[in-house]
C-alpha cells in the first residue's frame, strides 16, 4: 500500500501548515481530514507522487531492437 504525502491546513494565520505521511489504497480518495484529529488536511504532490513517476514511464520509448545500450531513451546508461 503507498505512502501518500499531506499537509494540514492552518486554521488562523500564526499556525503552520504540518507535513504528514499516510498509507492508503491507490484508489482510495485522498483524505481531506487527519484521520486522528480530524484536522483539515490536503494531498501535497511532489516529483516523487505517484502520477509524476506512472506520467514518466508512459513517456519511454525503447531503442529499436538490436542497437547498442537500452538504459534510457537516451542511450546512455551512466555507469
Amino acid at each position: 500500500m503507498p505512502i501518500y504525502e499531506y499537509e494540514t491546513i492552518p486554521q488562523n494565520e500564526n499556525e503552520q501548515p504540518v507535513r504528514i505521511e499516510l498509507r492508503q489504497n491507490m484508489a482510495d480518495e485522498a483524505f481531506t481530514q487527519h484521520p486522528e484529529t480530524g484536522q483539515p488536511i490536503k494531498r501535497v504532490y511532489s516529483a516523487f507522487s505517484v502520477g509524476a513517476a506512472s506520467s514518466s514511464v508512459s513517456n519511454y520509448t525503447p531503442p529499436p531492437s538490436g542497437g547498442g545500450c537500452c538504459c534510457n531513451p537516451g542511450g546512455a546508461c551512466g555507469l
